[in-house]
């Protein structure tokens, strides 16, 4: 075997090892969750989810045992300090991103009917009596998927395959896997599959530009409260405009057009400033 054959060997192993720890670390913590929602029930369980939490993110980024993985754990969950300049822009990038994926899902909805049945399926949270500790349960629950999904996706899973193979191919192992696990479920129509790829890939641009995950958490946090309270579990109500093909392309229309175009612009040139305060850190 020459020693290029050994490098892109290598380098599928490295890729295979980052899927599997990445998965590992991200989606096992973010069922803890669902487990302790359904034994404990509210608010005792949103208590006990923030307590883990904690723990979590204290042993991901670098605390704890075993000692020797000490500096593997920071890098992978891009520990680092951050300038007032860093945390400004990454606040615009992180509720950008939140708001290009609800605009994307609003303009999907005015192609084609929204099925609000299946996208509330399994996010029945009627069995939480108060409406209060309803929205509780759909904030502590979009905090587990962002914690626990970026450090799996983002960071254990694409920091290694950066280092290795680079940014590209990195973002591109990782957004197509958290596509491809996020589309078993029952809203993942045909229309989902690019605003889940594109919000994987804009998360992964997000951690590459800004070297932290602390963005991408917010902004996965941002944005699943809003899924979860409206799209998901509807205590915020439900999408009720028609599609175009009805309505006619309307003022309604072009005005949503015209927020995605906005807010995704927005989050382009917020990146794009992390990128060079991160270069030049």
């Amino acid at each position: 075997m020459n020693a290029q054959s050994q490098r892109v060997g290598a380098r599928a192993l490295i890729i295979v090892r980052a899927l599997i720890v990445g998965l590992l670390v991200g989606m096992i913590a973010a069922n803890i969750w669902p487990l302790l929602l359904l034994k404990l029930g509210m608010p005792i369980a949103g208590v006990a989810e923030l307590a883990f939490l904690g723990a979590y993110v204290w042993w991901v980024s670098g605390g704890g045992p075993p000692r020797s993985l000490k500096a593997f754990r920071a890098d992978n969950f891009r520990v680092r300090s951050l300038s007032a300049a860093q945390w400004s822009w990454g606040l615009i990038a992180a509720l950008s991103f939140a708001a290009t994926v609800h605009a994307a899902l609003v303009l999907l909805f005015r192609i084609v009917p929204f099925p609000a049945a299946a996208f509330h399926r399994g996010y029945d949270f009627s069995f939480i009596p108060s409406h209060q500790m309803q929205w509780l349960a759909c904030i502590v629950s979009a905090l587990s998927a962002g914690i626990c999904e970026e450090t799996g996706f983002r960071g254990y899973m694409q920091r290694p395959i950066e280092k290795s193979s680079g940014p590209v191919v990195a973002i591109a192992v990782s957004s197509v896997t958290f596509m491809l696990i996020h589309l078993t479920k029952d809203w993942a129509l045909l229309g989902m599959v690019p605003i889940v790829l594109g919000a994987g890939v804009l998360l992964g641009v997000l951690a590459r530009t800004s070297g932290t995950l602390l963005f991408c958490i917010l902004g996965h946090w941002f944005m699943d409260i809003g899924l979860f309270a409206y799209w998901w579990t509807q205590i915020a109500g439900t999408f009720s405009q028609r599609p175009i093909a009805e309505t006619g392309v309307d003022l309604a229309a072009c005005l949503e057009a015209l927020v995605f175009a906005a807010v995704l612009i927005v989050l382009l040139i917020a990146m794009r400033r992390l990128s060079k305060l991160n270069s030049t850190a």
